[in-house]
């Protein structure tokens, strides 16, 4: 799993602190010696969703659209413990992990990793776990997926087991989306596999 990014903005004590425990940090750092220089880097990386840390309110971060006001944590009262520290960052993290669960978006789609629902035009749809992983697995891969890696990458199977379960979960997969939003071409099925 790729560990999420906290910025550090004119923070310089923090960021040393943090950088002596960064090994057993579950998020990455970044330091950020203005907030200047910070807004160069959003502008090149689109790091909009990352948490940022700041020991003072900054009108700048406030007022950029680019930044979501909720990922903006600022330290005013020092001395905090690291502990307490730390804490405050993983909590922000998760609220950020689970806003992003909740809108993921699939073609005309919403699926909401959360509660396991697929949205389109007000209308939901009920999957089960296996129906999420799949979809979630063909929005990280854009050309088409044999059943074969299906088989490998989503349910954990050997190649040489037979194929059935995996064309039996996209048959009613597709049957589920077809019934409910009258979407024939959610998922397509071309010669060299699945894809949406």
């Amino acid at each position: 799993m790729i560990k999420q990014i906290v910025n550090i903005v004119e923070f310089q004590t923090l960021y040393n602190i943090l950088s002596e425990v960064k090994s057993i940090l579950l998020f990455n750092i970044s330091n950020f010696i203005s907030t200047e220089e910070f807004l160069d880097n959003l502008k090149k990386n689109q790091g909009k969703n990352s948490i940022i840390i700041t020991k003072s309110l900054n009108n700048k971060l406030l007022k950029n659209r680019e930044i979501n006001k909720k990922n903006i944590i600022i330290i005013e009262k020092t001395p905090i413990s690291l502990e307490k520290l730390v804490e405050k960052i993983n909590i922000q993290l998760i609220k950020q992990k689970f806003d992003f669960q909740s809108n993921i978006v699939l073609k005309d789609y919403t699926l909401d990793l959360n509660s396991r629902i697929i949205t389109k035009n007000k209308i939901d749809l009920k999957l089960t776990e296996k129906e999420v992983d799949i979809l979630v697995f063909f929005k990280e891969n854009k050309d088409p997926q044999s059943i074969d890696i299906l088989q490998s990458k989503v349910w954990q199977y050997s190649t040489d087991l037979e194929t059935h379960t995996v064309e039996t979960h996209i048959y009613r997969l597709r049957k589920k989306i077809k019934d409910k939003f009258q979407d024939e071409n959610f998922i397509l099925s071309k010669d060299n596999g699945y894809s949406i």
